[in-house]
């Protein structure tokens, strides 16, 4: 009798362990976190803070794990990865989104925005917030806007006063046909490729140059691959926290209501470290070697001359009423 009892009561406790441990499995969800650029960017920067607030106001009940540096691959293959559920997060820039969702291209006009306050008021104002909502519809979560800050150019050909020094200059970009419109009417040879091949490609000459925000040129160490930095300010450049539906859907609203702070919290410290690099990242630049020139007023107009046939491809494709609101923006 003793026997049977003992056993009796070991299947109860193995149940019960059992239990316990499929109950902590499922209490403890982990989060993976794909992002480009490595854990001291402004992206690292953004993703720490997603961390600390989610991890301490959920008490545990999700646990994120890292993956920097493209550990998960591409912008586009993460995205898809969260579109699957096979990622649970990321934070991204604006390259591929228009993708996803094409009115995302808006924000990509070059010389749309007067200053990082203008952009930050349309992102965070009612048009950003439309467009954040879009994505429910092609199975991603939109929580918030980031930042990457305005879009320079570097390259290693020459330097750049107008539009004639960017003719002919192969230039990586973003997949995002935004962007390449305005190059292409630049008579650049503007050539998409996903972050995680950049660097080689210009090491071994495949490209000239690249453009991107000082947050990037700066935690990439772009300047031991690059000589010249034009400071053209083209393009303001977005960021998006996006996490999987599936997480989404099995959380509770209270879990919602706390990755959506969190993600706003995450933003907040994004943007400080973009403050931070355009006060600081040129004399960074300066120092490590890089020849560096800013377009005044007049060459910035030149420019913008040069892209009267990229604007009316914009209008057709998002309408010129919808970006004259975004200029009128105050």
């Amino acid at each position: 009798m003793n026997h049977y009892v003992r056993h009796i009561a070991g299947t109860i406790f193995a149940a019960a362990t059992t239990l316990a441990l499929s109950v902590f499995a499922y209490a403890q969800q982990e989060v993976k976190l794909g992002y480009a650029l490595a854990t001291t960017s402004h992206y690292g920067v953004a993703a720490e803070k997603w961390q600390e607030v989610v991890e301490a106001e959920t008490d545990g009940r999700h646990v994120f794990r890292h993956f920097p540096s493209s550990g998960l691959g591409g912008e586009r293959e993460v995205i898809e990865g969260v579109q699957l559920g096979t990622v649970e997060a990321t934070i991204v820039s604006s390259g591929t989104l228009s993708n996803f969702v094409p009115e995302t291209g808006v924000f990509d006009i070059p010389f749309l925005f007067r200053d990082l306050a203008h952009a930050r008021a349309v992102l965070d104002g009612p048009i950003g917030q439309e467009i954040l909502a879009k994505f429910d519809d092609v199975g991603l979560v939109a929580l918030a806007w980031g930042e990457q800050g305005f879009r320079h150019i570097t390259n290693n050909r020459n330097a750049i006063a107008g539009p004639a020094d960017v003719a002919g200059l192969k230039l990586r970009t973003m997949e995002n046909p935004t962007h390449i419109t305005a190059f292409e009417a630049l008579g650049a040879a503007p050539t998409p490729m996903a972050w995680p091949e950049v660097i080689g490609a210009l090491q071994q000459g495949t490209i000239d140059g690249q453009e991107n925000p000082l947050s990037v040129i700066t935690s990439a160490k772009l300047s031991e691959v690059q000589k010249y930095l034009t400071l053209s300010g083209h393009v303001y450049s977005p960021a998006m926290l996006l996490v999987s539906k599936q997480l989404w859907d099995g959380m509770s609203e209270e879990d919602q209501e706390i990755f959506r702070n969190a993600a706003s919290e995450a933003v907040t410290a994004m943007r400080g470290f973009v403050d931070d690099v355009e006060t600081s990242g040129v004399a960074q630049l300066k120092e490590a070697g890089m020849d560096v020139g800013e377009l005044s007023a007049e060459q910035r107009a030149a420019f913008q001359k040069a892209l009267t046939t990229a604007y009316e491809t914009y209008y057709g494709t998002f309408g010129k009423e919808l970006v004259d609101q975004i200029i009128a923006s105050k």
